[in-house]
């Protein structure tokens, strides 16, 4: 047995789901982590260059927000382990993985901010529906049920972006 395989069957969890069922969950569960990696960091980068006269208020918003979506990175990687398949392993991993854009800009005025970050917890949320798909596909009920929880939490972040992206007085008469 060569050491890859060694190493593959020592990591070999089991499991009743089916093995395309677990390859495919692992695709779905992976490719979250990534985007929750790159959007936990993209919210936290906005968090440390958030300037202007609403500055409190958006840097708290968006540290609570970064926080919630690193919190769902540790669960959703050991869903992975939980059914027999690798989760990701390091950053360059995460960057091939990921779907959520970076943004290196020196400057990114703070509506803008919170534009771009509602737009990407909309695409958050999206995938995590495409992932639950999956996952139901392959009678994976535990991954679906905790995605059912992100979903919600990812729709709460997008309105809560939503309202504080508004401009001044849009909502008055």
């Amino acid at each position: 047995m060569s050491t890859k395989s060694k190493i593959a069957a020592d990591l070999n969890t089991p499991t009743d789901l089916a093995a395309d069922g677990v390859e495919k969950v692992t695709k779905a569960l992976n490719g979250l982590v990534a985007d929750a990696f790159a959007l936990y960091l993209k919210t936290k980068n906005f968090h440390w260059h958030i300037s202007g006269r609403h500055f409190r208020d958006y840097h708290l918003l968006l540290d609570e927000h970064a926080d919630q979506i690193f919190a769902t990175t540790d669960p959703l990687a050991e869903r992975v382990r939980k059914i027999g398949g690798r989760t990701v392993h390091s950053i360059g991993e995460i960057a091939k993985l990921q779907s959520v854009k970076d943004n290196n800009e020196d400057y990114v005025p703070p509506v803008e901010m919170l534009h771009e970050l509602m737009e990407d917890n909309k695409k958050m949320a999206a995938a995590l529906r495409k992932a639950h798909k999956v996952c139901d596909d392959a009678d994976d009920v535990a991954s679906a049920s905790l995605l059912e929880n992100y979903i919600d939490e990812t729709e709460r972040r997008t309105w809560f972006l939503f309202e504080a992206s508004r401009a001044e007085g849009a909502n008055e008469k």
